[in-house]
């Protein structure tokens, strides 16, 4: 992986944005030559990790409409502006009948932020005529279905999409090692249930319950020790996860469709 970002540097530096005919061109014309050079270094790459860069991810705008598809190796480079394309996202906070919600450490083979604590599970819906339907974020939650049994094991059964709460979104933006970066449009999906696991340890080292009254505890202990945790996960838990934990009861009063929250 050093070797990767030492590589990768090289070549940003030598990468300009242009202006193009439409805005996809705009947003993918530093890509190309990227592209180029990563398919050399992938060996650098975890096999597993690796083949999923090939996922078409969900480009939108600041006002989430869907703009077209890009890999999910496109999406997540960092171009030689120091930005990265703009792409939809979700998060899953599942908290069990007792209101303790289940975390997981990154593993170490993840392309962005691995060995990071972060909230239940991070992904991307893709850019499928399932996983693009729009209305109340019916293709997000079949994507968070769909990246609840790939990484904790969790049966589709256990976690439908009538089940799955779309709150909100937030828009975000973070790089990781300055080669590997996130920019996304992320959906905030709740659950609480009893559900069994079984993590794919490709995806997830850790996992563990945490009470509302114990989390600052947990995140003060991880940075005592030095455990970091990925940005989007930090944004939520400083400026909204108390409020909705306070009243997971009552979650659906938190619903907001309408409003991005932007934390840039």
């Amino acid at each position: 992986m050093i070797a990767l970002t030492q590589r990768l540097k090289l070549l940003l530096q030598h990468t300009t944005t242009t202006t193009t005919t439409t805005t996809r061109q705009r947003l993918l014309n530093t890509t190309t030559i990227m592209n180029k050079a990563i398919n050399s270094v992938d060996e650098d790459l975890d096999d597993q990790q690796c083949a999923l860069l090939s996922e078409p991810c969900i480009l939108v705008d600041e006002k989430d409409r869907n703009l077209g598809s890009a890999s999910k190796r496109e999406c997540h480079l960092m171009r030689g502006d120091g930005t990265s394309l703009l792409h939809r996202a979700f998060s899953v906070f599942l908290f069990n009948s007792s209101g303790e919600l289940l975390v997981h450490r990154r593993s170490d083979a993840k392309i962005t932020f691995p060995g990071h604590y972060t909230n239940t599970c991070c992904s991307h819906p893709l850019h499928t005529p399932e996983e693009t339907i729009e209305e109340d974020a019916f293709g997000v939650r079949l994507a968070a279905q769909r990246r609840l049994h790939y990484e904790l094991g969790i049966s589709p059964d256990q976690a439908t999409p009538e089940e799955l709460i779309y709150l909100t979104r937030i828009h975000y933006a973070s790089p990781s090692d300055g080669v590997w970066g996130e920019h996304e449009m992320d959906y905030i999906i709740f659950l609480q249930k009893d559900v069994v696991i079984a993590p794919n340890n490709n995806e997830i080292q850790d996992t563990r319950y945490v009470k509302r009254e114990e989390f600052q505890n947990f995140l003060n202990d991880l940075k005592e020790n030095n455990i970091p945790i990925t940005p989007w996960f930090s944004l939520i838990a400083q400026n909204l996860l108390p409020l909705w934990w306070e009243n997971l009861n009552n979650i659906n009063k938190f619903k907001d469709h309408q409003n991005i929250h932007h934390m840039m």
